[in-house]
C-alpha cells in the first residue's frame, strides 16, 4: 500500500509529540529537516518506511536512540500484570483460539500515533468490552487450517503492550499445532513504540517462539530492508501472521501465499483500503496476484 497524501498530517504530529516528550530545544531545526526530507518524499514508498526515516531524523537531533523506552517499559509492565486475568477469560470462553486471536486483534489499540493516540483508561475500557466485539472479516477457519499444516510461522509483532497479547496467541497457536516453529518478528531498532528484542525477551516471548529481529528501523515490515536472515525466514515461513496496520501497509501488495492480517482499523486510510468501517477488527488473508 503506497503513502497517501492523509498520512502526512501523523508524520508530522508524531515528530511534534516526540520533541514535547523530550522537552526538545532544538525544534525548528528538526522541523526544517523533516520538511525537508517530506518535501522530496517519494509516494510510492510506504507511510511505514517514510515514518521510519523521519524517527531518524528525531532521534539524531535529539541524541536519543530510544524516545519512547519508559513508554514501552510500562505497557509491558502493565500488560504482563493483567495477562492472567486475560488468559482466564480465553481459558473459560467457548472457543479459546477465537477469543485469543480476538484479544490480539483488540490489542493493537495500543498505538502512540497523536491522531488515533488513546489514552489508558479508554485502552482498557476497549480492551474490557471484548466479548461485546466481533470481526468486520474473519478468515479464522482457513487460518487454523492452515497453522494445523505448517512447519513453520513467522508472526510479525506490532506495539508494546500488545505483544503481552500476542504471546497469550502464540500460546493457542501452539496447543493447536505442538510441533510448529513459529518465530516473532520484532523491529531491528526503536522505532516509536515498537516491539523490539528486548520488549519480547521482556515479556517472555521466547517461551513459545523464535525471537527474530528484521534489522530494520521502519514501522512495519519494509521487506527490501529487512537483513536476509530475516528474509529467509520470512520466505520459508508455510504461515506468516502481521499484526497492525503498518505491517498491512507494507505487504498488503505482497505476492507470498499465506499472509494473514490481524489488525484493528484506526483510520480512514486503512478502513478504505480494506474496504470497512474505522475500528473494525479483521482476520483476513492476502488476495493472491494473479
Amino acid at each position: 500500500m503506497k503513502m497517501k497524501d492523509k498520512c502526512l498530517p501523523c508524520l508530522v504530529n508524531q515528530v511534534i509529540k516526540v520533541a514535547d516528550i523530550t522537552k526538545a530545544k532544538n525544534r525548528e531545526q528538526i522541523l526544517h529537516e523533516v520538511f525537508a526530507y517530506l518535501s522530496k518524499v517519494d509516494f510510492n514508498k510506504t507511510n511505514p518506511e517514510i515514518s521510519g526515516e523521519t524517527f531518524r531524523i528525531l532521534k539524531k537531533h535529539l541524541k536519543n536512540k530510544d524516545p519512547y523506552l519508559e513508554v514501552r517499559n510500562y505497557y509491558n509492565n502493565l500488560l504482563m500484570k493483567l495477562s492472567k486475568i486475560y488468559e482466564e477469560k480465553i481459558i473459560a470462553s467457548e472457543d479459546s483460539f477465537y477469543q485469543a486471536m480476538k484479544y490480539a486483534v483488540i490489542g493493537n489499540i495500543i498505538d502512540f500515533n497523536p491522531i488515533h493516540n488513546s489514552t489508558m483508561e479508554e485502552i482498557m475500557d476497549f480492551i474490557n468490552q471484548a466479548d461485546g466485539l466481533g470481526f468486520q472479516i474473519n478468515d479464522m477457519n482457513q487460518l487454523k487450517q492452515e497453522i494445523k499444516n505448517a512447519q513453520s510461522i513467522l508472526y510479525l509483532g506490532d506495539n508494546c503492550g500488545e505483544i503481552c497479547f500476542d504471546k497469550i496467541f502464540i500460546k493457542e497457536i501452539k496447543k493447536y499445532n505442538p510441533d510448529v516453529n513459529v518465530y516473532f518478528g520484532v523491529r531491528g531498532e526503536p522505532v516509536i513504540n515498537d516491539s523490539i528484542e528486548t520488549d519480547a525477551y521482556a515479556v517472555g516471548m521466547d517461551e513459545y517462539a523464535s525471537i527474530v529481529s528484521n534489522g530494520d528501523g521502519s514501522l512495519g515490515t519494509v521487506l527490501e530492508r529487512t537483513s536476509e536472515a530475516f528474509q529467509s525466514i520470512f520466505e520459508q515461513a508455510d504461515v506468516i501472521i502481521a499484526k497492525g496496520q503498518a505491517n498491512y501497509e507494507c505487504l498488503s501488495e505482497c505476492e507470498k501465499v499465506g499472509i494473514y492480517f490481524l489488525l484493528m482499523t484506526k483510520c480512514e486510510v486503512i478502513a478504505d483500503d480494506i474496504g470497512v468501517p474505522v475500528k473494525s477488527l479483521i482476520c483476513m488473508k492476502n488476495k493472491e496476484k494473479k
